[in-house]
């Protein structure tokens, strides 16, 4: 038995003339999705596989295919004769184009067995000299195919060989994704050791010394491995002893590293090629001179070895020397190898005469954050969840790594200037090249139209259609506030089950049986204050944002300057910038009154529907009370109509309870219930009773302008519990207010289905009539509403819940403005569903 072994992304070629076996090959040894016959395109474009006049369509479909799936990083197989020399290239240049390996496998069986398996096939009909032109074809190009760009070539050359032949996949060397890390990452150490040394104690690790005292290996107490970016060598004092400890620490297993260009010319040097002796390499040569011949043997195995890149931890990280695009990371090419060493450049020089380098991580949109070098820079900076850890230490600078996932920044300082630079290294506080320049903050329009899938933590992939993008991109694009201080957009929330009660649509009763259904015991209920949800972003400077759920500001310049001073003053005086460590924190809250925002949609919708009820029903109602004196029988007309009078006016007081005038702030209350974000952190891991205290602690700091919360926490559990937050609720409501809600009291929550709903809504019996009403209560129309559906209500809160959720978390971890606006949008997007907005 033979083991042929293919990367487990490649194209696979398989080659050899007719009646050599190839299909059968390909379907023992490859999913059919894999593998794309020349016949069957050649079927679907004529109707007729045997149809050679339709050959070059089919090739042009079978390229396309397979430029999709190697685009999408999948094995793809292509079964034609391939053994002309001209075939082969075009897919060369497709594996060369898409950055996988080419790979042959050459069926190459005696004429004999050939003519023999064609002559036995109904279905075709070939001249023997077409089955030796192919033969002779192949053997001809047979010797060369390696040259023509093949990295494996596999011949198999009888009958005997394809039946014992198995398959075998080697990963990339690039893939690494199963390590987790921790890592720290290292920018670029250019042969400065005592710096190195300094750095890699002050990230934890003890050293080990060799008898000379000189650092060979170090290892983190914690099990954390070094991750260095590459150019270790040329322009520092001592290349040979930092190559000494890198090489000690990776053969020990404790860390990892790739190569930088500087290697890549020292391994050139060390071969005797012609190369430019600049930049340093003169020093690392003559350094090298100083070690033993064997010493430097190493040097050059360990650098030729080094991978050009690493995809890790599951394909969140990537490490390249000078960077990666999210189309080359974990492909293997010399374009690959070639942009992970060097970058691009635009073709031109600086004043210096230095390249000028193509600025791709402004443009940068993947999902792993990207960690290199090469360019040094004064400060490390995130840029579009890029960092570069080169900070010129060889040139006076720093020495400058990364934790990982901590994403935080640990540096030493450079004990001197080594060696001056062509291009002058900017001391700190000067602006950064614009190659680097931070462009978190710019949006592409491209990059929420269409069809969008984001991945969340708490809900996985969640698809955007094209339809909701483009309406929300008419609302955030002409009435939101400015993407940069809009980081959480709220979620919708779904109403309980309907409940069976008389007279009543909702009830807590629903709320205590799903989560009790859901094995969460304990839960918390909160007055649902009737104003308008409302996100506000308070900074410590008085500055921020206070938007709606769609993202526009509630009030116009001046009065939001008014609120934020007043919201920033209470939130110091509760001590919760100090106490979170923070400048600025997020709150989800309630603003009131409703009329605040809804003045117009009040006047409009509800007064008209009110006055419009009232001036009609009672003229009614007066008619009907002249014809009853007159002896007329209308009674039970005329109670059907003082009915809905009755309830005409009870829809008028609903609504007008939540409204009030305002002058200014001055009847302006806002009802903060949970702290959103902070500085580096979220909150749905805190219990809803800290987010209630902290409520608390600005309502004691502000009372007049901070409105308190009122909650009950409920033992699902416990009937008596459950009886008495019942009779709350029945208060709160009968008392003019809208209802509670009930949450989990342990915040994010997962039951025995995933993530539980993060809140339910029980409406009272009189707030609903502004929803479904003046009549909904009659007992016909109460029927009709019992029939609601709420499952599509459900899945769109839990999704609306994971992209809030996502977005925050995005914001907490540093990313850039455009991956949490990626979930800001889908949130207002999904706003658009065709889901009942009464629910």
């Amino acid at each position: 038995m033979s083991e042929l072994a293919v990367p487990d992304l490649a194209l696979v070629v398989l080659i050899g003339a007719s009646g050599s076996g190839k299909s059968t090959f390909a379907r023992r040894h490859f999913r059919g999705t894999q593998v794309l016959s020349s016949d069957f395109c050649r079927g679907l474009v004529a109707d007729d596989e045997n149809d050679q006049a339709a050959t070059p369509d089919a090739f042009e479909v079978l390229h396309a295919i397979a430029g999709v799936r190697l685009r999408r990083g999948l094995l793809t197989v292509v079964d034609a004769t391939n053994v002309k020399r001209e075939d082969r290239a075009s897919l060369v240049a497709l594996a060369t184009a898409h950055d996988v390996l080419p790979v042959a496998i050459v069926l190459d069986l005696p004429e004999g067995v050939l003519l023999q398996r064609t002559a036995e096939r109904p279905d075709r009909d070939l001249d023997p000299g077409v089955i030796r032109r192919q033969r002779s074809d192949l053997r001809r190009g047979l010797r060369g195919l390696g040259r023509e760009g093949f990295r494996k070539v596999h011949v198999l050359a009888t009958p005997e060989d394809v039946d014992a032949a198995t398959i075998t996949y080697e990963k990339q060397f690039n893939d690494r994704r199963e390590l987790t890390g921790p890592f720290d990452v290292v920018g670029d150490v250019h042969g400065c050791r005592a710096e190195l040394e300094e750095l890699l104690t002050a990230l934890g690790y003890a050293l080990t010394r060799d008898a000379q005292g000189r650092p060979v290996d170090a290892e983190h107490p914690d099990g954390r491995t070094a991750l260095f970016v590459g150019d270790l060598v040329d322009r520092g004092p001592d290349s040979p002893g930092v190559l000494r400890l890198v090489m000690g620490m990776v053969a020990a297993g404790h860390a990892l590293c790739v190569p930088g260009n500087h290697e890549n010319k020292l391994v050139r040097a060390l071969r005797g090629r012609t190369v430019q002796v600049t930049h340093g390499l003169a020093e690392t040569l003559a350094q090298l001179e100083q070690e033993p011949a064997e010493f430097r043997e190493d040097v050059e195995r360990f650098c030729y070895g080094l991978v050009s890149h690493y995809v890790l931890d599951g394909g969140a990280l990537v490490v390249a020397h000078a960077g990666l695009p999210e189309k080359l990371q974990g492909r293997a090419s010399g374009r690959v190898r070639s942009f992970a060493l060097y970058g691009d450049t635009t073709g031109e020089t600086d004043e210096f005469g230095l390249p000028v380098r193509y600025p791709w991580a402004t443009e940068y949109r993947g999902r792993a954050m990207v960690l290199y070098g090469h360019t040094p820079v004064p400060e490390p900076e995130w840029v579009n969840n890029t960092m570069c850890l080169d900070t010129g230490c060889v040139f006076g600078g720093r020495l400058t790594a990364l934790r990982y996932p901590e994403r935080e920044v640990v540096s030493v300082p450079a004990h001197r200037t080594y060696y001056e630079p062509a291009r002058p290294f900017l001391p700190e506080g000067a602006a950064a090249p614009a190659a680097v320049a931070r462009a978190d903050d710019v949006l592409d329009v491209e990059g929420v139209l269409g069809k969008r899938i984001v991945e969340t933590r708490v809900a996985g992939r969640i698809t955007v259609r094209a339809e909701n993008a483009a309406a929300a991109i008419e609302v955030m694009s002409r009435f939101a506030i400015a993407p940069q201080r809009l980081l959480h957009l709220p979620p919708t929330m779904s109403p309980v089950a309907t409940s069976g009660l008389p007279g009543l649509l909702e009830h807590p009763a629903e709320a205590f049986a799903y989560y009790r259904g859901e094995g969460v015991a304990e839960v918390v209920c909160q007055e649902k204050h009737m104003g308008s949800r409302a996100v506000a972003l308070v900074r410590a400077d008085g500055t921020g944002a206070v938007h709606t759920r769609t993202g526009r500001s509630f009030f116009g310049p001046d009065l939001t300057a008014d609120l934020l001073g007043r919201l920033a003053a209470a939130v110091r005086g509760a001590g919760l910038f100090d106490e979170l460590g923070s400048d600025w924190v997020l709150l989800d809250a309630e603003l009131l009154p409703w009329s605040a925002k809804a003045e117009e949609l009040i006047r409009t919708q509800y007064a008209a529907v009110g006055a419009a009820a009232r001036a009609a029903l009672l003229a009614a109602v007066s008619v009907l009370e002249q014809a009853a004196a007159h002896g007329l029988d209308v009674g039970e007309l005329l109670d059907r109509q003082r009915g809905r009078a009755d309830d005409a006016a009870a829809f008028t007081a609903a609504y007008r309870r939540y409204c009030w005038p305002t002058d200014g702030l001055a009847g302006i209350s806002i009802a903060p219930f949970q702290v959103l974000a902070a500085a580096g952190t979220t909150f749905a891991d805190r219990p809803h009773a800290w987010h209630l205290a902290q409520a608390d602690r600005l309502v004691a700091a502000d009372p007049e302008l901070v409105r308190p919360t009122a909650h009950r926490f409920v033992d699902v559990t416990d009937p008596a519990s459950e009886q008495t937050a019942a009779e709350w609720w029945t208060e709160l409501t009968e008392a003019g207010g809208e209802g509670m809600v009930v949450k989990p009291a342990a915040n994010l929550t997962k039951g025995r289905r995933g993530y539980v709903q993060p809140g339910l809504k029980v409406r009272g019996r009189e707030y609903l009539r502004i929803i479904y009403g003046p009549d909904y209560t009659r007992p016909e129309n109460l029927e009709r509403l019992r029939e609601r559906n709420l499952g599509r209500k459900r899945g769109l809160a839990h999704r609306e819940y994971a992209l809030g959720l996502e977005a925050l978390e995005r914001v907490a971890r540093g990313e850039p403005l455009w991956r949490v606006h990626e979930c800001v949008f889908a949130v207002l997007a999904l706003e658009s569903e065709p889901v009942d907005p009464r629910l």
